[in-house]
């Protein structure tokens, strides 16, 4: 019979890469791992990994293993999940990665919701006792959110994609959409009428191939998105500058150094003097979370789900009057 921590280990062999990145994170030594995969492959009776270099791949059996290993941890997931609801159990911690500007938009409520009421979330023993639900942010890029929540480095994972950018998440997570975004195009007042856009005028991108462009660096989804919008309006945007903190974007192009496509939610709270226009041909970003399968009814993240969605609800109702 095989041994489902055995098979976890393998399941984490393949997400992290190495022996030593595996055996670091489930707090083993890497000859115990090396010895719970050799005692896997007696189990299977075939291999399951072979020797690749000085590294360790997955043979097409450990591929299956592993294949039928995150079904398997999913249904573990999903018992534990509806355990914790029914007893009104709590582990009290959250771990979420988000991309930069939803950290800057959407998380820092729910710290303020969590530290101001202290027991919102928390469970009622009974006694009155009650722990406290925390969360742990880290921020990254969603492709590195992804692969975070992957290698099960975090439980939640805030990441978006846009429409000339769509984004593959595995078909068995759980995902929740939160909400959907106009990209806009920035730019000084005075060039923008130079240009001769009124304020709020849809932008044809085709029309103004000729500007200095500004743009987030070349490691971001957001890079490839103002790539894409510009390939397909017929040019390549010659870019004067780079950042990937969109408020430096934005004060740049409030100095007039040039055009900047961004997202609505990261603009600062302080736009002026900028004139934001949306586009011709509609760009759209989609911020959503992606869970893995069988933990979105865990209380914990449950609860923190159903305070995102309403911090995005009541983000979205403030930002209505920006162009979209």
């Amino acid at each position: 019979m095989l041994d489902v921590r055995r098979l976890r280990i393998l399941q984490h062999l393949a997400a992290y890469g190495t022996v030593a990145a595996t055996a670091d994170a489930l707090h083993l030594t890497a000859p115990a791992v090396s010895q719970h995969l050799a005692a896997l492959q007696k189990e299977a009776g075939t291999p399951v990994v072979e020797k690749h270099g000085r590294t360790l791949r997955l043979t097409a059996a450990g591929e299956l293993l592993v294949a039928h290993t995150e079904v398997i941890l999913a249904e573990l997931a999903a018992a534990e999940s509806g355990l914790a609801a029914m007893k009104g159990g709590r582990r009290g911690t959250v771990r979420i990665s988000a991309f930069a500007s939803a950290a800057r938009t959407l998380v820092p409520p729910l710290f303020e919701r969590l530290n101001g009421t202290g027991t919102d979330f928390a469970p009622d023993n009974g006694t009155g006792a009650a722990r406290d639900l925390s969360l742990r942010l880290s921020v990254q890029e969603p492709d590195e959110a992804l692969d975070e929540l992957h290698k099960r480095s975090t439980d939640l994972a805030l990441v978006h994609s846009y429409t000339v950018l769509p984004r593959s998440v595995p078909a068995a997570w759980e995902q929740t959409v939160l909400m959907e975004e106009p990209v806009l195009l920035a730019l000084h007042p005075d060039r923008a009428g130079r240009e001769g856009l009124a304020a709020g005028q849809p932008a044809d991108l085709s029309r103004l191939a000729h500007l200095p462009w500004l743009t987030p660096g070349p490691e971001t989804s957001c890079y490839e998105m103002i790539q894409r919008a510009c390939g397909a309006a017929g040019f390549v945007p010659d870019i004067r500058a780079s950042s990937s903190d969109f408020s430096v974007l934005t004060a740049l192009a409030a100095a007039d150094a040039g055009a900047v496509l961004v997202p609505r939610m990261a603009l600062p709270d302080h736009t002026a003097p900028l004139s934001l226009h949306p586009l011709v041909r509609p760009v759209s970003r989609t911020v959503f979370t992606v869970s893995r399968a069988g933990t979105g009814k865990h209380p914990d993240l449950r609860a923190v789900l159903d305070l995102l969605q309403e911090t995005a609800t009541a983000l979205d109702d403030r930002t209505a009057g920006r162009p979209r």
